[in-house]
């Protein structure tokens, strides 16, 4: 590796399992994020999301963002992290409210048929 290149994104260690508490509850969030999982809703909605954005141009805007910023910076000088601190609060500032309105609703009532 390039020693101009910065070191990937420091991320917290992964907690082993038996430091975590299990006589603990499961927070309301896990509880919908299992559900989402096992019912395989969560990859429906992903895969909706990925549709969505590729269809409003949102997927292309963010490839030319990584683009111009790779040519600005030479294709040496830049990771896969500096794209994601670059595209990262662009992205999601960049998802068109009806997009975010059309999952919103789906999460409710998916939410509302599971009786949560």
């Amino acid at each position: 590796m390039n020693d101009s290149r910065r070191a990937s994104i420091k991320r917290p260690p992964t907690p082993d399992a038996e430091e975590e508490d299990e006589d603990r509850e499961p927070t309301l969030e896990e509880i919908i994020n299992i559900k989402l999982i096992e019912s395989g809703e969560k990859e429906r909605l992903k895969e909706l999301l990925r549709e969505r954005l590729n269809e409003c141009g949102w997927k292309d805007e963010m490839k030319s963002l990584c683009r111009s910023f790779t040519r600005k910076k030479g294709r040496n000088n830049v990771t896969v992290d500096d794209l994601v601190h670059l595209i990262t609060p662009k992205g999601r500032a960049a998802v068109p409210d009806p997009v975010k309105a059309e999952l919103l609703q789906r999460i409710r009532s998916f939410l509302h048929s599971t009786a949560l």
